[in-house]
């Protein structure tokens, strides 16, 4: 008893960052994992989890939670209209692709290289929340060229290598063309589906023979981190798609960012 009662403090910390992660989803658009990722990362080290393998662990459970958070905003944004089918239909292939190749690269890297990957962007999308101008237009629509299909392809591979959804990369692409906002959060929600499939099945095969996995795991994918924190995620979804679409978004940019910029340089603090 006394074991599980040990444990009561970290399932609440997961329980929490399934719902936070959640409501991320739905309001931005993106697939919560940007909220995952290092909180999974800092509970993994409660297990004694390796350093070399806590990045891969939280990247891998990260993508197969987005699948369930990013289907259930997806549904939600899809009943209120706000899903562009034909941006998916045309950016499908370039993002599975893509997902699979930058979740195999991911598994061929350091961990410490993972997380200074994820902290630099992490910062990035911080300093642009915070400090977000007016959108620049480059043209209303997006165009019918193949060049085009490099933004998709970048989504996939950059997303499925630090366990986002694809969300805060595909939201930024589509405003760039004059894609309404709210659409765009929509859209970007799927994006989460198409990235998280291929590079959860990638981290289980490539994560095959590892010595010092903890129990419960397949692959790099813990399922113990998958069944505590995934429930909170999808019910929280569509509380937060629902928000998203009366919501002032400069204050919703401005706390999500306070929060990702706290993240970013505390887990850059913890590996430099």
């Amino acid at each position: 008893m006394s074991a599980l009662a040990d444990l009561y403090p970290l399932i609440i910390i997961m329980l929490g960052a399934g719902i936070v992660s959640g409501l991320m989803a739905g309001l931005l658009g993106i697939g919560g994992g940007i909220v995952l990722v290092p909180i999974i990362e800092i509970a993994l080290s409660f297990f004694g989890a390796g350093d070399e393998l806590r990045m891969h662990i939280a990247i891998a459970t990260s993508l197969a939670i987005i699948i369930i958070t990013a289907f259930s905003s997806t549904r939600a944004h899809y009943r209120r209209g706000a899903v562009d089918v034909g941006i998916i239909k045309s950016w499908a292939p370039a993002m599975l692709f893509g997902a699979v190749l930058g979740s195999w690269a991911a598994s061929r890297l350091n961990g410490t290289y993972l997380v200074l990957l994820f902290s630099f962007l992490a910062f990035i999308v911080a300093i642009k929340m915070l400090f977000k101008g007016d959108t620049k237009l480059i043209r209303d629509g997006i165009p019918d060229h193949p060049l085009v299909q490099f933004m998709p392809y970048s989504i996939g591979m950059l997303s499925s290598m630090i366990g986002i959804g694809g969300g805060v990369m595909g939201v930024s692409y589509m405003s760039l063309f004059g894609v309404p906002i709210h659409r765009a959060v929509g859209t970007a929600s799927f994006f989460g589906v198409l990235i998280a499939i291929p590079g959860t099945i990638s981290y289980m095969i490539t994560g095959q023979g590892i010595e010092g996995l903890p129990q419960g795991n397949l692959g790099y994918v813990s399922f113990i981190g998958i069944a505590i924190i995934a429930p909170a995620s999808y019910f929280a979804a569509p509380i937060g798609a629902k928000i998203a679409h009366s919501l002032d978004q400069k204050k919703l940019n401005l706390a999500f960012g306070l929060f990702l910029f706290f993240v970013s340089t505390q887990m850059l603090y913890r590996y430099l």
